[in-house]
C-alpha cells in the first residue's frame, strides 16, 4: 500500500501525485502541511526528521524529497518507460533533474514567492528582478535543449521532465515578462495534453497570491 502525505497545492507534491497518476498506482493521500498542519507531529517526524512535504510511504519505507520520490517510483515501477535501465542514459534523465533542482526551481519559486505570495507593499523589487533574469535564463536553456527533441530526456516523455515541467504552471501563470520560447511552449503544451499533468499541476493557485503563510 502507498500513501502520500502533502498539501495539493505544494509544488513538489504536485510532482509525485502526477507520477502516481502516469504509472497508475494505487494509493492513498492524507493531507499535511499548510492549513492541515501535522508536520511536527512525532509520527510524522519518524518518517521525515526534517518535518516537510511530500513524504511518501510503500510498504514499511517511508521516501522523502521530492526528487527523490520521484526516482524511486518511475525506477520501482515503470523500469524502462519513466526511468531508463541503461546507466548512462539515466544519467542523462538524472542531470537535467539535478539541473531543475539546483537552478530552474530556485528562480522561479523565488520568484513565485517574491513576487507573486508576497503583498506588494512588501515586495523587493531588485530581488525579483534578479529572479526573473535567473529564471529567464534557465528558460533560455532548456528552450535550445528541447529544440532538439520533444522531451527533456529524449524522444520519449520520463521522470526527466517531471520537476521542470511541474514548474511551468506556475512560471507561465504570473503576470510577469518571460523570454519568448517557442521550443519550452511546445513542450508544455504536450505536457498539458496528460490527463495527470491536467488533474494535478494545471490546478488553480490564486489562494496563494499575497498570502506569505501557507
Amino acid at each position: 500500500m502507498i500513501t502520500l502525505w502533502g498539501r495539493r497545492n505544494s509544488i513538489n507534491v504536485q510532482k509525485v501525485l502526477w507520477t502516481l497518476d502516469e504509472i497508475g498506482l494505487a494509493y492513498e493521500h492524507i493531507d499535511a502541511g499548510g492549513d492541515a498542519g501535522g508536520l511536527d507531529d512525532p509520527a510524522f517526524r519518524a518518517m521525515n526528521p526534517h518535518g516537510r512535504v511530500p513524504v511518501l510511504m510503500d510498504g514499511e519505507t517511508a521516501v522523502w524529497e521530492s526528487n527523490a520520490i520521484v526516482r524511486y517510483l518511475c525506477a520501482a515501477y515503470a523500469p524502462g518507460v519513466l526511468c531508463a535501465e541503461a546507466p548512462l542514459e539515466r544519467a542523462g534523465a538524472d542531470a537535467w533533474m539535478d539541473w531543475t533542482l539546483a537552478t530552474l526551481q530556485p528562480a522561479i519559486m523565488g520568484l513565485f514567492w517574491g513576487f507573486y505570495r508576497t503583498p506588494a507593499a512588501q515586495r523587493d523589487a531588485v530581488r525579483n528582478r534578479e529572479y526573473a533574469a535567473q529564471a529567464a535564463a534557465a528558460i533560455r536553456t532548456l528552450d535550445r535543449w528541447l529544440g532538439e527533441r520533444p522531451f527533456v530526456a529524449g524522444p520519449r516523455f520520463s521522470m526527466a521532465d517531471i520537476p521542470a515541467g511541474t514548474l511551468m504552471h506556475r512560471y507561465y501563470g504570473m503576470e510577469i515578462e518571460r523570454p519568448r520560447a517557442a521550443h519550452v511552449e511546445a513542450w508544455r503544451a504536450r505536457l498539458e495534453a496528460r490527463t495527470p499533468y491536467g488533474a494535478h499541476v494545471m490546478t488553480p493557485f490564486d489562494e496563494l497570491f499575497g498570502r506569505l503563510a501557507f
